[in-house]
């Protein structure tokens, strides 16, 4: 048999409304400058997004992600902004943006943009008036100034780190020339942070919500959401004397961050169709990520809980509890972002089995090391059927639905990354899961340019990944992402409800959702289907099956089965691993 079965589906009934289209979306992650070069200089822009768009549309994805392309000195790679009402000119122009955007809709398919309030870019007009400003001044009120201590003000205000390394604060020269006050950058100090206790800031960020939306954006993914607002009078961290030890709250999930989560709800509820708002949110509990989805504020949040698992049943099993309880609203998942390595190279290495650090969970998605790249391909596959038949939303980074490993062997004079700059290259940084993608299997560039040379090398053996192979291979991995996003709904409808199925064994999960199953075999053996199940043949599987009624090892199967039943007592002794959720 291979891979994808034909058998026939009746497309099931979705309640799913057009104005909460974000509750069950394939959205894809577009890292503009890597997705597809139009001009020919290296970078990806909105000409070769924008000729790129019927490949997202034929993968079957309902909305785009775009990763920040604002105007900005690319010190973050956008994630710096100068101007939050301009396209960066290496990306085009508002005109080129719009048209875009107008493609886009006509396709059917929705835009969401990266909203960065936490900071902006010492280019920023405003931070650029601070510095010319004097102490104490309203320009340098718009962020955190403060003097240094010390007998000369030479030491930091405080012991804050930041999270890209080092302290997190700068110190300035004055308009006079002489060493002045320090302000604080959670991450990059080309990345100063707003002071969002005042309500200019507020104000602005109200407005730029509305400028965008008004084009006819769809909606904001919202970078740290955790961030924004800072502790009252900048407290030092007290888990270690210079700020290192663990999470720092006062940094973080302040309470007045929900007020400004009220009022960005308020300004979409303003528009018809409403629009959305997802957050990236790194908090220590499910209550604390659940205060960010009460009614009057964000739409959605990532569960990141999956991401950050390794290749083993229960965790994932336990992975995807946690995020169906902690709210309401059905989740956001994702395997990978344009932040972490990649989901084949992760599962391709060693597998660690020890819980995260709940500090730090993020690193647990970005280590080094051996990588069996054809085991990563086919776990990989498996992991996103197990995602896209879960109850929420399913993000995809660009370059997952090609099976793209992570690239370690980036020269380091190639390497851009901040956190690779200010760690001294003791940390590799992003870069390698910002590669551009390959969309033939020969030229400069893997047909991502017609230039000499994209902003980051391509390894050689990209080529074998091409978009161009791929599309016309039935067992390839973009074959099965096709498969997979085609026949979600039809098979699992929008049903929230998840009803756990006893597998009998370890190393395997299985789940009801509306008339299909989904079960996931994370061992080395093939695992035999109970036959009270009665799911008949795969809809699809992501390995070949080589006999009937098993899944493969280190694979996934979706089945279609209105009939199916749960094992009775009279079947089977009652499984207490099955319930209803």
């Amino acid at each position: 048999m291979s891979i994808t079965s034909v058998q026939p589906l009746t497309p099931a009934k979705t309640t799913t409304t057009e104005a909460e289209w974000w509750r069950d979306a394939v959205v894809y992650q577009a890292y503009v400058r890597s997705f597809r070069d139009g001009n020919g200089d290296g970078i990806g822009d909105f000409a070769g997004l924008l000729a790129g768009l019927d490949a997202i549309a034929e993968l079957g994805c309902d909305a785009v992600w775009l990763n920040p392309c604002y105007r900005s000195p690319q010190r973050d790679h956008g994630y710096d902004i100068a101007d939050y009402r301009q396209i960066d000119p290496s990306y085009g122009t508002l005109e080129e943006f719009d048209a875009f955007l107008d493609e886009a809709h006509r396709l059917g398919i929705r835009v969401v943009m990266d909203m960065v309030a936490n900071h902006c870019s010492t280019h920023h007009p405003w931070f650029q008036a601070a510095l010319a400003g004097e102490p104490g001044g309203p320009e340098r009120a718009r962020f955190h100034f403060r003097d240094g201590q010390g007998a000369d003000g030479s030491l930091p205000p405080g012991n804050w780190q930041s999270v890209f390394g080092g302290s997190a604060w700068t110190r300035i020269t004055e308009p006079d020339g002489t060493p002045g006050q320090w302000y604080l950058h959670s991450f990059d100090s080309g990345q100063p942070d707003f002071d969002w206790r005042n309500p200019e800031v507020a104000d602005e960020f109200a407005d730029v919500l509305r400028f965008w939306f008004d084009r006819g954006v769809d909606g904001f993914r919202i970078d740290v959401a955790h961030g924004h607002v800072k502790a009252d009078g900048l407290p030092d961290w007290p888990g270690a004397d210079d700020g290192t030890g663990g999470h720092n709250a006062a940094m973080w999930d302040q309470p007045e961050v929900h007020d400004i989560y009220r009022r960005w709800r308020a300004i979409a509820e303003e528009y018809e169709p409403a629009r959305y708002l997802v957050g990236e949110i790194w908090v220590p509990s499910t209550e604390r990520l659940a205060a960010y989805l009460r009614p009057d504020e964000l739409h959605q949040a990532f569960r990141f809980d999956l991401l950050v698992q390794p290749w083993d049943a229960s965790r994932l099993r336990a992975a995807v509890q946690t995020g169906l309880d902690a709210a309401a609203q059905p989740p956001a998942w994702a395997l990978a972002n344009h932040d972490v390595h990649r989901t084949v190279t992760r599962y391709g290495q060693e597998q660690i089995l020890e819980a995260p650090d709940p500090s730090d969970m993020i690193a647990a998605a970005r280590r080094r090391g051996s990588v069996d790249v054809e085991l990563g391909v086919r776990r990989a596959r498996a992991a996103a059927a197990l995602m896209l038949a879960l109850p929420g939303a399913a993000y995809l980074y660009q370059g997952e639905e090609l099976g793209l490993p992570e690239v370690f062997d980036l020269p380091d004079s190639a390497r851009q990354d901040p956190i690779w700059l200010r760690s001294d290259g003791a940390e590799l940084g992003r870069d390698g899961c910002r590669v551009p993608l390959p969309w033939e299997p020969h030229g400069a560039s893997a047909g991502f340019s017609n230039g000499p040379d994209a902003w980051l090398p391509q390894p050689t053996w990209f080529a074998q990944f091409a978009r161009s192979i791929q599309r016309a291979d039935p067992n390839s991995s973009l074959s099965v992402y096709r498969d997979l996003t085609h026949r979600r709904r039809s098979l699992f409808g929008s049903d929230a409800t998840l009803t756990w199925l006893d597998p009998g064994v370890t190393g395997v999960l299985a789940f009801r959702r509306g008339r299909g199953i989904c079960v996931l075999n994370t061992t080395c053996s093939a695992y035999p289907l109970p036959p009270a199940w009665r799911p008949g043949d795969p809809v699809v599987c992501t390995a070949p099956v080589t006999v009937a009624g098993e899944v493969p090892p280190d694979a996934a199967a979706w089945f279609a089965s209105p009939e199916l039943r749960i094992p009775s007592p009279t079947d089977a002794p009652a499984s207490p691993d099955t319930k209803e959720q």
